[in-house]
């Protein structure tokens, strides 16, 4: 989970990007870091979450997701067997839990790497 973090850290996402663009230039940076991805992963009846990295759930949100609704996504892909810990990539600040289910989450938010508050 470290070493993707980090890898993450890296990424400076131009603004007025579409979700899928996102998801292009976080897959972009995975590769560069050689961290191997399954991009779209179903891991329960209409529960897909954006990347898999191991055992490692990523869900990527443009601009400021709802916070109870981010929280309760989560919610359901830390109940998955699958997922070990969630890394949620964000362009604004959005205010989640360090652990849903017992499972670690982390928070990279793009404003915050671009060096402004947005």
């Amino acid at each position: 989970m470290d070493r993707i973090c980090e890898a993450l850290s890296a990424l400076r996402a131009p603004l007025q990007q579409g979700e899928y663009d996102l998801h292009r230039l976080v897959m972009d940076v995975l590769d560069h870091a050689h961290i191997p991805y399954t991009h779209e992963v179903p891991l329960a009846p209409r529960c897909r979450i954006d990347l898999m990295c191991g055992s490692v759930g990523v869900e990527i949100k443009r601009g400021k997701p709802e916070a109870a609704r981010i929280r309760a996504q989560l919610s359901r892909y830390a109940a998955c067997a699958q997922v070990s810990g969630l890394i949620l990539v964000t362009e604004k600040t959005v205010a989640v839990p360090r652990t849903i289910g017992g499972k670690p989450v982390r928070v990279i938010c793009l404003n915050r790497l671009w060096g402004i508050a947005l």
